[in-house]
């Protein structure tokens, strides 16, 4: 359904090492990339997850309400998502862990601000 998702940053160098090596841990690598955007994904159909220095010139902001949600796989990778996003310089938003209805997810913003997690679904 969703075919990529765009956040906005000041930070674009930093940005781009951050996404690297945060979605390289669910085998998501650059799959398209210009000056001004760089866009990774797991796959040539699969949904993608970009950065961009804003189209108008104007500095990227984050969006209040709005979270990209990276759909790990497994409790282990959220984890290791979660930690990987604080040790690149990301804030926490909320630990891993159970929310109930076997929803399991941590989460995190990068280094703009922009608030993601990650998560899976579990068995109980």
């Amino acid at each position: 359904m969703i075919g990529y998702v765009t956040l906005g940053t000041n930070r674009y160098d930093e940005a781009a090492k951050f996404y690297d090596e945060l979605l390289a841990i669910i085998g998501a690598s650059r799959m398209m990339e210009s000056d001004t955007f760089i866009a990774w994904a797991t796959g040539a159909n699969s949904p993608a997850i970009s950065i961009l220095r804003p189209y108008d010139g104007k500095d990227a902001t984050v969006g209040n309400g709005v979270m990209v949600a990276l759909a790990a796989g497994s409790p282990d990778r959220v984890n290791a998502l979660h930690a990987k996003a604080i040790e690149l310089g990301g804030a926490d938003e909320g630990a891993p862990g159970s929310r109930g209805n076997n929803f399991y997810a941590g989460y995190f913003r990068d280094l703009d601000g922009n608030k993601l997690n990650a998560f899976c679904m579990t068995k109980d």
